[in-house]
């Protein structure tokens, strides 16, 4: 299941695409563009393409994580789905964005304390508990919230066109 990277590189890639057609090129125009396609894109899409291969296909996503299938794997993927959602409404909905971001970071970040106690438990590295997986798990949401916190600041603020 390596298919991680299309819900970080499409949505810069979508962004950059929509900033670009449109005539308004400001700071935060681009933020709330990046903010909108990773919230719509990467969390949104991302989430519930990922809550439903672990709620419909928990033993393939067990094997990509290196631990054992149980049932938990099923409700961890409707929380994904859950957040998903959450994401898509963020599209429309602009008092969405800080409730997503949140419940998306509360979740990776547990699973980042998750995974590393694994790894340091069990030596486990398995593709789908460290790495790349992993280290996204803890510095999207970061990202995120950095992204929130800029587009506040930038809002407003008399912005030169570009």
């Amino acid at each position: 299941m390596e298919i991680w990277y299309v819900f970080v590189v499409v949505p810069i890639v979508g962004a950059f695409i929509h900033f670009f057609i449109r005539k308004e090129r400001t700071k935060n125009r681009l933020i709330e563009v990046l903010l909108l396609w990773f919230l719509g894109f990467g969390i949104g899409v991302g989430s519930i393409f990922s809550g439903l291969a672990q709620v419909l296909s928990p033993e393939m996503v067990a094997q990509s994580v290196g631990w054992p299938n149980t049932p938990f794997l099923r409700e961890v993927g409707f929380a994904n789905i859950s957040y998903g959602i959450l994401g898509l409404i963020s599209i429309k909905y602009r008092s969405f964005w800080a409730p997503t971001i949140i419940a998306y970071a509360v979740f990776m970040w547990g699973a980042a304390i998750g995974h590393i106690y694994n790894i340091n438990q069990t030596g486990n590295l398995a593709a789908g508990n460290a790495g790349a997986v992993l280290y996204l798990d803890i510095l999207m949401p970061i990202l995120f919230i950095l992204l929130l916190l800029a587009y506040h600041k930038t809002r407003g603020v008399a912005d030169t066109k570009n």
